[in-house]
This record gives C-alpha cells, sequence and structure tokens, in this order.
C-alpha cells in the first residue's frame, strides 16, 4: 500500500470518528474501510500513526488486552481535517523533496575540496602539455643542430668549397626548415595556451 494511500486512510478515520461523535471500537474502521483485504493489525497500526504524529487528534481507551481498544475524536481533529490533514502533510512532504532534488540537480556547487581537487587536476593536465611541448621544441631544437653539424661537416670535410651561391642556397634551406619548425612550435605554444585554465595564464 502507498504513503499516499495510507494518508487517506488516516484521514477516513479521523472523519469517521468525528462523525461518531462517540467513543467505539477499531473493529468499527476495519469493518468500514479494511475488511477483507487487510488485517485489523493494519487498523491498529494506522491509529497508532496517527497517535505517534499528534496524540491529541484521536481519545484512546485501551481494554480487552489491547492497548487501542476504543478512540473517539478530540477538539482537534476536526481543526486538522479542515487544514488539509494527513493527505495535506504528504503532499507537502512530496513538494519538498521534489524542489529539493531539483534544487540538488541543478545547481549543485562544488565544496571546497572538490574544487581543489579539480584546481589539482587542471595543473596537472597543464603542467603535462607543457612537459610534452618543451620536449618536441627540443627535439626540433636537436634536430636543428644536427642538419647544421651535418651541413658544415660536409663543408668542411669537403674536397672542393662550396660556391658563395651554393653555400647561400644551403643556408636558405636551412632558414626555410627553421622557420617551419618554428611555426610549429608557435602553433602548438598557442594551442596549449588556449586550453590553459585562466587561473593559470
Amino acid at each position: 500500500m502507498g504513503e499516499f494511500f495510507k494518508a487517506e486512510l488516516k484521514d477516513r478515520f479521523l472523519k469517521y470518528a468525528l462523525d461518531k461523535g462517540d467513543y467505539f471500537e477499531t473493529q468499527l474502521l476495519y469493518n468500514e474501510f479494511l475488511r477483507p483485504n487487510y488485517t485489523l493489525d493494519f487498523v491498529e497500526k494506522l491509529v497508532k500513526e496517527i497517535i505517534d504524529y499528534d496524540p491529541e487528534l484521536l481519545d484512546i481507551i485501551s481494554g480487552n488486552g489491547i492497548k487501542i481498544f476504543m478512540l473517539s475524536a478530540t477538539d482537534l481533529t476536526s481543526d486538522f481535517l479542515a487544514e488539509g490533514g494527513f493527505t495535506n502533510l504528504y503532499v507537502q512532504e512530496e513538494e519538498k523533496w521534489d524542489v529539493f532534488l531539483e534544487h540538488l540537480s541543478n545547481t549543485r556547487k562544488l565544496s571546497a575540496q572538490e574544487k581543489a581537487e579539480l584546481g589539482e587536476t587542471e595543473k596537472s593536465n597543464y603542467s603535462r602539455e607543457r612537459t610534452l611541448l618543451f620536449g618536441l621544441i627540443l627535439a626540433v631544437a636537436i634536430s636543428f643542430l644536427f642538419t647544421l653539424y651535418s651541413l658544415i661537416k660536409n663543408i668542411v670535410d669537403s674536397d672542393r668549397y662550396m660556391t658563395r651561391d651554393e653555400f647561400e642556397i644551403e643556408i636558405e634551406k636551412l632558414r626555410t626548415e627553421y622557420q617551419t619548425e618554428s611555426n610549429k612550435i608557435m602553433n602548438e605554444l598557442n594551442t596549449l595556451k588556449d586550453k590553459m585554465p585562466d587561473s593559470l595564464k
């Protein structure tokens, strides 16, 4: 049985007690509302929940070895039902949960620890990318030095001298190669800078 149906039953019990105007046995509630699908124990459980919520809603008399044997409405019963009773309490509780869950899913703020962990992750990613970039720059620089060394070695070890035009052609090749590599590095630096969090720029 759902909680809403239980809330409705409690309100019906209270209204029945109000209409009766005098003490009656819990058996009557069972006969009126829950027979034959539920037990008398279930009726007593619901009456106990009413009493646990507010002992002033029903006046209880024990007897026949039963703690809740006879019951009657009180002065507060009518007011409680006029305010919506247990059904209204259930609806209000559900609305609170809906608002809470909506708020939780839409505007959840990060805790200080989560922010710190996120910052550490960003710094770690940035540090790793920076290391890779410097590795790339170092590899290009070493490649350039080997090329330069190879060119100079060819000039020095060669049996013949290079003409000025040949030398200028070789230097222009080196300059073009260097410019190409330099442009690649600048592109990588710009890409890394765009990925960098604002706090680290």
